[in-house]
């Protein structure tokens, strides 16, 4: 891999990130000389004017759009438009303007949040279109699976080499802990850490813990994604998982044992569980090329649990 990527140009988006600082590093550790990353203050990349200057400043051999406007359940019902509309022009306009310049290649990070409320499990990527997705995120997840509507458009009419991936729900150390934008594990952590902190004797968790889900240590999903970047170039979408599932009830009770909160799990059904299950297929990953998860959830998870503690003791 180290002499594939010392000889690339790559334009990361997303890059400051917490999947993006993993990716980055790898880039990094893997030889790469050139890796643009576009701030956020500096380029919103829902204007084309702006992706254009981005463009003119990387000069990219490939191109890796792993930015997006993401959060929780809670952050997709309060922000729909915004959700779709800007995954949408953000996506959209960097792969077009992306075939016009001629760049190599185009990885575009889709989500598990494209797939039908109903999927069967584990999720097959040839599953992707028989139904609507989840409504709570419908907006975003329809807003990303254009881009593989698209990829694969390009590459019929114009031989634009674009790919398409699925990643499970990621999490790790650097995850975003901020409860306005935070996925389930982070969202967890930081409600058990400020507990303990209040010393209150319980904590509301939303749902009544029966959704399943499936998680990706952000370290591998990083790794696949460069395997994917260098091996993979067919239209078929591929999905990025573990291959493991786990009830909601489940972590949350994991999650509470490994930070020794003895309180009591109080279930707001008033709220929604979101997508009932989660768990996808990841055999077309290993086949094509050579990618399968390495962290153990147990393993991963306290490292999570630790960074987190160790950060806010530094506060």
């Amino acid at each position: 891999m180290h002499n594939f990527w010392s000889q690339q140009r790559v334009c990361l988006t997303g890059g400051g990130g917490f999947l993006g600082s993993y990716l980055v590093e790898q880039l990094q550790q893997a030889g790469c000389l050139n890796i643009f990353v576009p701030r956020r203050k500096e380029y919103d990349l829902v204007q084309l004017d702006n992706i254009r200057r981005v463009y003119d400043a990387s000069k990219p051999d490939i191109v890796i759009h792993a930015a997006g406007v993401v959060g929780g359940i809670g952050a997709n019902q309060a922000n729909p438009g915004k959700f779709f509309y800007d995954n949408l022009m953000m996506g959209v306009q960097l792969m077009h303007e992306a075939y016009l310049r001629g760049i190599k290649k185009f990885v575009a990070l889709g989500t598990v949040c494209a797939y039908p409320k109903f999927t069967p499990v584990p999720f097959r990527e040839d599953a992707i279109w028989d139904g609507y997705p989840e409504e709570t995120n419908a907006p975003y997840g329809l807003a990303k699976k254009m881009l593989l509507v698209q990829s694969q458009g390009y590459r019929a009419q114009y031989d634009f080499h674009a790919i398409f991936l699925l990643p499970v729900n990621l999490y790790g150390p650097r995850d975003n802990f901020e409860p306005a934008a935070s996925h389930v594990i982070p969202a967890l952590i930081k409600k058990v850490h400020d507990a303990q902190r209040k010393d209150e004797k319980e904590i509301v968790v939303w749902g009544d813990g029966s959704a399943s889900r499936e998680f990706l240590y952000a370290a591998d999903a990083a790794r696949g994604i460069l395997l994917a970047a260098e091996k993979y170039d067919k239209p078929e979408p591929v999905n990025l998982g573990s291959g493991m599932e786990i009830k909601i009830k489940d972590l949350v009770e994991k999650i509470a044992r490994y930070m020794q909160f003895t309180g009591k799990i109080v279930w707001d059904t008033s709220k929604p569980n979101g997508q009932p299950r989660r768990c996808l297929d990841t055999t077309r990953a290993e086949k094509e090329f050579g990618f399968k998860a390495k962290t153990g959830f147990d393993e991963g998870l306290q490292k999570t649990i630790t960074w987190y503690c160790s950060q806010q003791e530094k506060n």
